[in-house]
This record gives C-alpha cells, structure tokens and sequence, in this order.
C-alpha cells in the first residue's frame, strides 16, 4: 500500500508524524512554566481568538461541534495534560494515548451500531493487552504511585474517541471542510478550562506562571506552545489533509504509528527519559493491535471524515467507509478531512 504513494508524498507523511512525535515534548516544556488546565485553556485561546475574527462558522450542527470540542479539545488534553505534569513519563504518554484508537471503535459499535470485525476484535484485544502490561509495569514502581498518570493518560485517550464521535456526526452534515471544523472546535475549550481552571489552580498559580517568562524556562515553555499550535496543530493539520486527499486513507494512516516511536524517541534525546523494555514491549503489542485493526481489503477510495490525532494535537485527514478504519485514524492526535456517510474515526 505504501508503494502506491510517491516518495515525496512518504516524506510528508514521515515528516508530519516527526511534528507529532515533538509535540510531546513540547508540551513538557510548556507544562514547565503553566499550570496543566490553564496551559490546555490558553493552546485553545490562541486558535479561537483568530477564528471567532476570521473564520466563518461551519453549517454543521452546534451540538456536534460541542461534542468534538468537549471529548477531543477538553477531556482528552486537560487528562493528557494532568496526566504529564503529574508525573507520565513523554514518550511513554505519546503512546498510552493511542488507547484512543480501540476506544473510538468500541464507542462507535456502541452508540453508532457500527459492526466490528473479527479483525478489529482480535486488534482491540491485543491492544488491551499491551495497555494492561504498561499498567501492572507502572503499578509495581514506587508502591503504585506511578499507576495513576497512566490512567489518567488513558482518561485522555477516550476523551480523544468521544470527539472522535461529535467530529464524525459534523462531518456527515458538512463534508468537505475539515480544517474549518478543527479551528472551530478550538472555540469550545477555552472558556470552560479557564473557568477550571480558576477554580482548582487559583488565580495565584495562574499569574504566578507569568512571571519569569524571560528566563530560560519561561522562553522553552513559550516555545513549546508555539510548536504546538502553530507547527503540530497548523503545520502539521494542514500536509496531513492534503495528504488524505490525494491517498486512500489506508495508505496514509500507518504513517500516524510514527508518532509514538519518534514520542519516546525524542524524550530519550532531548529529555533523558528512559523507557523500559517492558514498556516498549507492551507498546509494540499496542501499536501491532492498531494496525492489525486498521488492515482491511483494498476498496474504492469514498471521500470520509476522521477525527484526529496528537495526542496531543489535532490533524484533518479523511477515512474510508469501513469501520476498520477507525482504529488506525485515530493514531496521531490532529483532526479531520472530507467524509460521507460511512464511519470516522481525530487525535497529539
């Protein structure tokens, strides 16, 4: 399937799944200086502001929009978010967070009587499997206190398969016009985490985070911010729909399972973090889940909606009708492309 796409369309691909990856760590750097929920409010402030000015509203139904913004921009982030400044290993939460894949098809064959497949049965368990080994890894070091950032990690990644859900339903009554629906998804967050905020971090914590923003500190975590809304979240949004617009979204997808590798990747190097071959263990049975749930027989290429991905942040990307692929859209964390009727999956 890969060899269907150009090389300078694989080096795309790669590159924006490298974008993905850093957005981990840029998030630390910013978690350095801001207080979790004020940190997820303000990443959403900078997007919203400019789209309230600019960007006309989508036609889409409000309650759909409320919904991808209340699971994927405020549960999965202000989770995600806790769950990194308590404590989640970088790398490590890059990949806890791709729970949200089998969360969104176990929701969707819920609330949308979506059919799972026996393959995407056999993905989900293999999935859990690895997630569970991370958990009792984590329970047994320091006398389990490192067990809680897990679960909140995996808080976030179903948060993420909520969104998952609210960015399907808008994409079915507006098609064609992912970028636009993200930016007003942005529009939903900022108020209620400030409000949040205010109420379990105080005014002291939040403008205490302002102060020093000029020393070392204070300049990565702005530059942290920065990467996130304008390089993961734009940047990266933006290549990764063309992309799924030119490709079948099987032929893309795979490229998202990147994200946790260059994750743990770019915590080793840039913050001396260390995962364990437990862990990275239990993250391959994790990852190989997702792609076995993602596999599917090659079918005429229909114009979808996924929702996205990054964990830590959004990217537009269509997907096709098979239920299947809703596992492997939901890897990267950056939200969505066109969509018909059939089912979707939106994501660092």
């Amino acid at each position: 399937m890969l060899g269907t796409m150009p090389t300078r369309d694989r080096l795309i691909a790669a590159f924006v799944a490298v974008l993905w990856g850093l957005n981990f760590p840029a998030i630390h750097l910013s978690l350095e200086q801001f207080p979790p929920f004020f940190l997820v409010a303000l990443r959403f402030a900078l997007l919203a502001i400019p789209t309230l000015l600019l960007v006309p509203r989508p036609t889409a139904g409000r309650r759909w929009i409320l919904l991808y913004g209340l699971g994927f921009g405020i549960l999965q982030f202000v989770f995600l978010y806790l769950a990194m400044s308590s404590g989640m290993p970088t790398g490590l939460a890059s990949l806890v967070l791709q729970s949200s894949a089998p969360f969104t098809v176990l929701l969707a064959g819920v609330f949308l009587r979506e059919r799972i497949t026996a393959r995407q049965g056999a993905g989900i368990l293999l999935a859990v499997v690895g997630l569970a080994g991370i958990a009792a890894h984590r329970a047994g070091l320091a006398g389990g206190a490192t067990l809680v950032p897990v679960l909140l990690t995996l808080c976030g990644g179903l948060g993420w398969a909520v969104g998952n859900l609210g960015n399907r339903r808008a994409m079915q009554a507006q098609p064609g016009d992912p970028f636009r629906l993200l930016l007003w998804m942005s529009v939903v967050p900022p108020l209620p985490l400030l409000a949040l905020s205010l109420l379990v971090e105080g005014p002291a914590a939040i403008a205490g985070s302002f102060q020093d923003l000029g020393s070392t500190q204070g300049l990565l975590a702005l530059a942290g911010l920065l990467f996130t809304v304008v390089v993961a979240t734009l940047v990266g949004s933006g290549l990764w729909s063309a992309l799924m617009g030119r490709h079948p979204s099987s032929t893309v997808a795979p490229f998202s399972m990147l994200v946790p590798v260059v994750g743990i990747g770019a915590s080793w190097l840039l913050l001396r973090e260390r995962t364990s071959a437990i862990e990275l263990a239990c993250g391959a049975l994790v990852l190989a889940g997702v792609l076995l749930g993602s596999l599917r027989r090659r079918q005429p290429d229909v114009p979808t909606t996924s929702a996205v991905a990054i964990a830590a942040t959004p990217s537009p990307r269509p997907v096709s009708p098979s239920p299947s692929v809703v596992v492997a859209e939901t890897l990267t964390g950056a939200p969505t492309a066109s969509e018909s009727t059939a089912s979707a999956s939106v994501r660092r």
